[in-house]
């Protein structure tokens, strides 16, 4: 058999560039969604050296869109949504229709047709997820007013991109039947059998899915097969999708939404969010290399002015409207700051826009090029300008959101992870009325702690920051929970660079763990098979 295949050569070839691109850029502190696409770039055929095949690339970044659909129907929250609604959904349409506008005027200095500029001014429209997350995550800003509303704001973004993404086949549709004469009723036809069929799609699962695949979920819970629970996840998002392609002829970015809507409305959502990511984490990056892959970097050369202009809408137009919307609203300046400078971006759903327009005939090359290195250029600069906002601002606003319940701190316990292990000590240490604090990444755990009435940072223990926050100064003990050792060897070490007297006990998965710990001076390391044997031994009385 051939070792060369194409199709390995450009799995291997996507996720190795990536790789090393995505670690230059995280070293450069930016996205690695920069990495990606500058990934994809090198391995395209518009640079020497490799080049990828781009067709296969192209099919393996469909899976990689049904995964990142499926992934933004996970996370989606009405709750988080109806809390900010009075805002966030006028803000959001008013943005998008702004910014909408304005790319339909740069497209039309440039001669393209109608539809062209609607998909490329719907693509300037949309911020990245990936990046305004990363923003406010860093400054600490998610739990705060401010971080709800530009939440709520990208996910009525993200519901318009859906819609987008449904009526857009549709919509080439009609214009073709412009272009072709065709009356009313050859107009009308496409957009009203595409809306049928979307509502029978929807009506399907919402009446037969959200019964069928919760049952099927717990069925294969109690199966106790962790590997046949991951096979179910992945057999409801492609399968989902695809089925809702080829039944309803829909997209497979709404089937795989809708799977991921549903299946997060369950108790397992969690669960399955954690057994799917490394899986979808591979394909994602396949799909921003394949995006790459399009992308002509002479557009930098031959169309710097429209590059300018594209680039001007993103960071500037649609911050200003943002920032005006707010403002008109009556919040505050330091709010509306912060909701323009996490939008001065673009990402997934623009590279998803910008290959389905090229992909129906509607969006020129040189639109593609445009969105792509405008999404570069904008991811880049978000950090630098999101921060300078950040510093800029009073934290008079975010005080009480950040403040944790009154604890003694001084020789209190730091408990990092709020897991199933950490929750049940946690209710021993609260038992035992010993003073700690928990320390938890994950918002819905650390929200989950804050409702057991227990001091909490938000925040991950591998940045100093977060562990000031916590006392790690005067801290006696450290309990590091989380399931990997590794990690815990990480955060062992920046937590006795700040107090070299505490006492660390961490938790192992393997053999490998253990010796990793025991090697960095993990005094105490605690094996769950282990202390398992240990204890069945006992019981048995052989102990």
């Amino acid at each position: 058999m051939p070792h060369n295949t194409p199709l390995i050569g450009t799995i291997v070839a996507g996720l190795v560039v990536a790789f090393i691109m995505g670690a230059i850029a995280h070293r450069l502190k930016l996205s690695p969604l920069v990495g990606y696409l500058l990934a994809g770039i090198v391995v395209g055929p518009f640079t020497p050296g490799f080049v990828a095949d781009a067709g296969l690339a192209n099919e393996l970044a469909e899976i990689g869109v049904i995964l990142l659909m499926f992934g933004v129907g996970l996370h989606f929250s009405l709750r988080d949504l109806l809390s900010v609604r009075n805002i966030a959904v006028p803000g959001a349409i008013g943005q998008i229709a702004v910014a909408t506008l304005m790319g339909m005027g740069l497209a039309h200095v440039m001669g393209w047709p109608l539809m062209g500029g609607l998909v490329f001014g719907l693509a300037l429209s949309v911020a990245s997820t990936v990046v305004l997350l990363r923003a406010l995550q860093g400054a600490d800003l998610v739990e705060t007013r401010r971080g709800r509303i530009a939440v709520g704001w990208l996910i009525v973004e993200d519901l318009v991109m859906v819609l987008a993404l449904v009526l857009l086949p549709a919509l080439a549709g009609v214009m073709n039947n412009v272009d072709a004469g065709g009356g009313a009723e050859a107009l009308l036809a496409p957009l009203l059998s595409t809306l049928l069929k979307v509502a029978g799609f929807v009506a399907l699962m919402l009446v037969v899915g959200r019964r069928v695949i919760p049952w099927a979920l717990h069925w294969v819970v109690h199966s106790g097969s962790r590997e046949l629970f991951r096979l179910a996840v992945l057999a409801i998002a492609l399968g989902v999708a695809f089925g809702a392609a080829v039944a309803f002829d829909v997209s497979f970015a709404l089937g795989a939404f809708f799977a991921g809507m549903i299946l997060g409305e369950t108790p397992l959502s969690r669960r399955a969010t954690e057994e799917t990511l490394p899986l979808r984490d591979a394909f994602a990056v396949l799909f921003f290399v394949s995006v790459g892959m399009l992308f002509n970097p002479a557009v930098l050369v031959e169309q710097p002015l429209p590059l300018l202009a594209t680039v001007a809408i993103i960071i500037v137009g649609k911050s200003i409207a943002a920032f005006a919307i707010v403002r008109a609203f009556g919040h505050p300046g330091d709010t509306a700051l912060t909701i323009a400078a996490s939008l001065a971006q673009i990402g997934e759903f623009s590279f998803i826009l910008a290959t389905l327009g090229t992909g129906l005939g509607v969006l020129p090359a040189e639109a593609r090029d445009l969105i792509l290195a405008g999404a570069i250029v904008s991811i880049f600069l978000n950090p630098l300008i999101f921060s300078a906002v950040v510093r800029s601002q009073k934290p008079e606003e975010d005080a009480e959101a950040e403040k944790a319940p009154e604890q003694p701190r001084m020789g209190h316990v730091i408990l990092v992870g709020y897991g199933r292990v950490g929750k049940l000590i946690g209710h021993r240490l609260a038992e035992r009325k010993v003073h700690f604090v928990v320390m938890e990444a994950d918002p819905d755990r650390a929200e989950e702690a804050e409702e057991a009435g227990l001091s909490v940072v938000r925040g991950s223990a591998l940045e100093n920051r977060h562990l000031l926050a916590a006392g790690i100064c005067e801290a006696r003990r450290m309990l590091i929970v989380v399931p990997e050792g590794f990690e815990g060897g990480a955060i062992h070490e920046h937590a006795r660079h700040l107090n070299p007297n505490l006492q660390v006990i961490a938790r192992a998965h393997s053999d490998a763990e253990v010796a990793h710990l025991e090697g960095l001076g993990v005094p105490h390391v605690v094996m769950g098979e282990r202390e398992l044997a240990a204890k069945m031994l006992l019981l048995c009385g052989a102990g």
